[in-house]
């Protein structure tokens, strides 16, 4: 018993070894870790320390080698002082309950102050953002004041003039600028006070902004490079303001903060610039989002998302969205959905990269590169690149690249590579087919088709084409009755299923109608057979089969109607009974499957 108390013990202290101390109410950075890792990539170290502090890193793939093996051996140590030793200080950090967002930041800067003037209401600041290690002078650096949502970016010379209006005990500038870690400066309000080095209680507290709008193209053209370098110097920082308007977005009531800034109500007279939406927004023309909108988003022509939306988004042409889109979406021209879509898209053309549950109207085509758990409705196409849950209804086509598990319902075509449901269509496809297809031609690469010839009591010669699975089978077949001058061409179609399947002996019921040709088209003739088959499998696919057949003949040809010569006119044999208004009789068929 002893010995197994000692064992229990050694084991349950060797499990604790690998694990982390937390408390779920300190920051992520200062949560405590224990490890012992030996030859692990930088990227596993990271997903087990994420892992333990249930948290997620977040980082630019670049940052570190994909392939670079660490040891990595502390007991009880900050996760801060974790990252510092395992990238050696390159790194700078943010964080927020859910992140930590990694950026490298091998070098420091500080702000050098040349100018200072402060007058009533007003309080100006000049000077130069310099690199602390090679004192030159920084280029494109970002120098803001976090409160008051006023920033400049730096000249060649690193140059930077900044004024505030209002009253102001102080005034705290930051410095970002990309590879570098920020730096913040306090400016009291006496002139005689000179600036101090400031420590931001705040600087390790971040919004994770994927600010995916840069991947949008036209986004790119229509904000300025000063725009796009902020964006880069300053990628975390978010800002909540009631409202903002815009004439283009570089004339804004924000400024060149306008896209760290999430408001309550944006109106762009033109186009508008902002970090995101929590309310509504209206432009005359466009309306661009580096991160979310919630609600309602109306734009004359353009909304670029390059975060998430909730709510309604209207757009006279296109409305694009580079994560998840949830709710309604209408454009005259072009909806796109880089995540997954979850309610309602109305345009000419629609596309999702993710996966889609709700319904899709288009003119044109409904484009999903992943599942779909909903409705497709288009005017031309609906194209899915995986499974189908629900329901296709198309003008020409609809195709899945992987299973039908719904309804596809076409004027010409449909293709699902394996049918779990059901086609409807002039031309139906599948490579495999469980389900149930119903059209003029049915094709399954893997499943039922066969040609059969067979002779009838009518018609001595016909030939068909049997496609589809055992469920259900469409058949199109020819005859024509080879005897002198009984002459009868027909061509029909139908439907026929197999059941009592065996190696040797199978059983199917057919139902086809026929046209039948006497020479003239003057009036119709209609022959209608179902037939009972016995099948008989000799060698390969090939088989025999035979049967009794119930025939139904409904004609509008007056009683002692003549056909052209050459033709039948005696279709109707004499142990016919009137069935109705026409004539119904028993016969038989006998033929062969080729395939």
């Amino acid at each position: 018993m002893k010995n197994k108390l000692i064992l229990l013990l050694l084991l349950t202290g060797f499990f604790a070894s690998g694990q982390t101390s937390i408390n779920y109410n300190q920051s992520n950075l200062a949560k405590r870790v224990t490890l012992n890792l030996r030859s692990q990539k930088v990227s596993d170290v990271l997903k087990q320390v994420a892992k333990a502090g249930n948290f997620y890193f977040t980082y630019n793939g670049a940052l570190f080698g994909q392939d670079s093996l660490v040891n990595v051996n502390v007991r009880n140590k900050p996760i801060r002082d974790l990252l510092d030793e395992l990238f050696n200080g390159t790194v700078d950090y943010k964080e927020n309950e859910e992140y930590i967002i990694l950026r490298y930041a091998v070098n420091h800067c500080t702000i050098d102050a040349e100018s200072i003037v402060t007058a009533e209401n007003l309080y100006s600041i000049t000077g130069r953002v310099v690199d602390t290690k090679t004192g030159k002078y920084l280029k494109n650096a970002s120098v803001y004041e976090k409160r008051l949502l006023q920033s400049a970016l730096t000249d060649e010379e690193g140059f930077f003039s900044l004024k505030f209006k209002g009253n102001h005990t102080a005034i705290i500038l930051t410095a970002s600028k990309e590879t570098y870690r920020d730096t913040s400066i306090i400016f009291l309000s006496s002139i005689d006070v000179k600036p101090q080095a400031y420590d931001d209680p705040d600087k390790e507290k971040g919004t994770f902004v994927a600010n995916l709008l840069d991947n949008i193209k036209i986004s790119r053209w229509l904000t300025s490079s000063k725009q796009r370098i902020q964006n880069i110097n300053i990628p975390n920082f978010l800002a909540s303001m009631p409202v903002q308007a815009s004439f283009t977005p570089g004339l804004s009531s924000r400024g060149s903060m306008s896209g760290n800034v999430v408001n309550k109500f944006s109106l762009n007279l033109i186009g508008g610039y902002t970090a995101g939406v929590n309310g509504a927004e209206i432009a005359g023309v466009f309306n661009l989002n580096k991160a979310n909108v919630r609600y309602l988003q109306m734009a004359g022509v353009l909304n670029a998302i390059g975060g998430n939306t909730e709510g309604a988004q209207v757009a006279g042409v296109v409305n694009m969205v580079a994560q998840n889109a949830n709710g309604l979406q209408v454009s005259g021209l072009y909806n796109q959905v880089v995540g997954k879509a979850n309610g309602i898209q109305i345009s000419t053309i629609n596309y999702v990269n993710g996966l889609t549950e709700g319904m899709q109207i288009s003119g044109v085509g409904n484009f999903v590169n992943n599942e779909i758990h909903g409705i497709q409705i288009a005017g031309a196409a609906n194209i899915a690149k995986s499974t189908v849950h629900g329901f296709q209804l198309s003008g020409v086509s609809n195709i899945t690249f992987a299973d039908l598990k719904g309804v596809q319902l076409s004027g010409v075509v449909n293709y699902a590579k394996h049918n779990k449901g059901f086609q409807l269509g002039l031309v139906n496809l599948a490579d495999t087919s469980s389900g149930f297809s119903l059209g003029l031609i049915n094709l399954i690469r893997n499943g039922y088709h066969k040609i059969s010839i067979s002779t009838n009591d009518l018609i001595n010669a016909n030939i068909a084409f049997k496609g589809g699975n055992a469920k259900l089978y469409t058949i199109l077949l020819l005859g024509k009755n080879l005897v002198k001058d009984k002459n009868i061409e027909t061509v029909g179609l139908g439907f026929g299923h197999d059941f009592f399947p065996g190696k040797t002996i199978s059983f199917s019921t057919e139902l086809t109608s026929q046209y039948l040709h006497l020479g003239r088209w003057d009036y119709a003739n209609l022959l209608n057979k179902f037939q009972l088959n016995v099948q008989l499998k000799l060698a390969g696919s090939f088989s025999i089969y035979g049967g009794p057949s119930l025939n139904y003949y409904i004609t509008d040809a007056p009683f002692g109607h003549v056909s052209a010569k050459g033709y039948s006119s005696n279709i109707v044999p004499s142990n016919a009974k009137v069935i109705g208004k026409y004539n119904g009789w028993l016969g038989f068929i006998l033929g062969v499957n080729i395939f």
